[in-house]
Formats: structure tokens, C-alpha cells, sequence
């Protein structure tokens, strides 16, 4: 049997008691990275969480799914079978989702065990209470493609999370700044880490903040909604974006009812 295995997103503590077994009993384990997955189950050894045998280890990450899926034996699924990715949930920002689609067209039968996750984290600290939530994940690094997409999580109407690098998450907090200095943001930075810190306020306040911080480490930003102005916001002002028509139909659909592809052949 295959099983998905969430690891801690930075404290130790974090693992399961199901994980812990697993990982104790199984010989083969996928992992994102190899050097990741074994230094974490030699912390666990040392912390004598684990007794594990000898183990083979296999890299699965992003560039090499596909050839190592095309030279799996089905037969390898008959034991305990794990797959580890880096950090928090396998599948949510982190490989395994093609993994997943294997098994399901083999049969091969698996488990997802819950675990940490610093999206899941971040939302239910920001007080933002919404029943729903929209994750996007990481943005793209730069270009017009970062800008519709935070256009997009900026006016969609839900909280949005983000997560981003270090080395941008000011020029994230700057992007937010020139298109909505008052929006509410939560931002977080090592969740769970000796070092987290959490921000909240508008991203006017949390940008003069960053500049007087030490913002190595991963970070997730939680955008509240800005549900005032969605219902003041115009088709006009929406027109007037210096976005694709494809990403600006998207926008008028959500203020008018109507579907993006009939907000779209009016826009052509």
C-alpha cells in the first residue's frame, strides 16, 4: 500500500503518531529530496521516536516524476510504501499529485495522512473569518503574469493565501501597496519555527514593518477581502486595468453575474 506521508513544516514535534509509524516500518520511501527525508528520520532516530530498518530511499520531485513513474513496478505496492515530500503536505505546493494519479489509475491502494500545513496555519490565524478561502500558492516570480494573478487574488471577493520567498516578499508587500495600501494582510514568517513572527494591519503598516525586520525564512500572506470595494467597483474601473481582456472578464463576472465568456465576447 502507498502512503502519503506529511512531514512538520519546521517543528519537530509536529509529526504524527501514524507518521511515526510508517516511517519506522516501511523500506521504500519517494522522497522530494532525498537529503531532506533523511535528515529528518535521522532526528527522529535520535530522538528515539524510531527504530527503522534499513531503508531505500528514491528522489520523486517535480523535474522527475514522470520518468521514474514510467519505471515503477506495480509489484513494489504489495509492502508498505511512503511518500515524503519536503515539508508539510504532500501534493499542496510540493509534488505527489502525480503520484497520486498513478495509484488511482493502477489501483493501487493509498492513504493521505493529515499533517501540517503552513496555508491551513496561516488562514486560521489571521482572524479573518470567512467560511471560504482562496490558496494560490506561490505567484509567478515576475512579469505580467505576477500582476493578473494578484490582481485577480486582490478582487476576487475571498480571503486569498499566498506563499512567498524571502527574497520577495517585499517586493509582494510593495505590489499590494500600490494597488491597495489599506488592505488587511496577516503575514507570517518560519511558521513554527524558533524565529515565526506574524504580521497583521494594513499593507501600508505590515510594508513600513518589513523594513525594520529580518525577513529570512518562508513566508505566507493571508489577503483579507475587500468586500466594500467589490461593490463599489466599476466595469469601467475594471476596463481601465492594464490587464488581458481574459483576466478582466474574469473580474467583471464576479461584480455583474455574468459568465467570464459572455464578459469576454463583450470585451472583444
Amino acid at each position: 500500500m502507498l502512503h502519503f506521508i506529511p512531514t512538520p513544516i519546521g517543528n519537530l514535534e509536529d509529526i504524527s503518531l501514524r507518521s511515526l509509524r510508517l516511517l519506522e516500518s516501511a523500506t521504500t520511501i519517494f522522497c522530494e529530496d532525498t537529503r531532506v527525508t533523511k535528515r529528518l528520520i535521522y532526528l527522529l532516530k535520535k530522538k528515539n521516536l524510531i527504530h527503522p530498518p534499513e531503508q531505500r530511499f528514491i528522489a520523486m520531485h517535480s523535474h522527475n516524476e514522470s520518468e521514474v513513474l514510467a519505471k515503477i513496478d506495480i509489484s513494489l505496492f504489495e509492502e508498505e510504501v511512503l511518500y515524503v515530500s519536503d515539508a508539510g503536505m504532500p501534493a499542496v505546493s510540493d509534488p505527489g499529485c502525480a503520484l497520486v494519479r498513478f495509484a488511482q489509475e493502477h489501483a493501487i491502494p493509498y492513504d493521505v495522512l493529515p499533517g501540517a500545513n503552513a496555508a491551513l496555519l496561516a488562514y486560521a490565524s489571521s482572524g479573518f473569518c470567512q467560511s471560504r478561502f482562496l490558496f494560490y500558492g506561490f505567484l509567478p516570480h515576475k512579469g505580467r503574469d505576477r500582476e493578473v494573478d494578484l490582481q485577480e487574488a486582490l478582487y476576487s471577493g475571498f480571503v486569498t493565501i499566498l506563499y512567498e520567498a524571502p527574497h520577495r516578499i517585499m517586493k509582494l508587500i510593495e505590489q499590494i501597496c500600490n494597488i491597495d495600501p489599506k488592505r488587511e494582510i496577516f503575514a507570517i514568517k518560519e511558521a513554527t519555527k524558533m524565529h515565526q513572527k506574524q504580521f497583521r494591519g494594513s499593507a501600508a503598516e505590515i510594508l513600513e514593518q518589513l523594513r525594520m525586520q529580518n525577513i529570512k525564512g518562508e513566508w505566507v500572506v493571508v489577503i483579507n477581502s475587500d468586500t466594500k470595494s467589490l461593490g463599489t467597483i466599476s466595469v469601467e474601473d475594471i476596463m481601465a486595468l492594464d490587464i488581458p481582456k481574459k483576466q478582466a472578464a474574469k473580474l467583471i463576472a464576479k461584480i455583474t453575474g455574468k459568465s467570464p465568456k459572455a464578459c469576454y465576447n463583450d470585451l472583444i
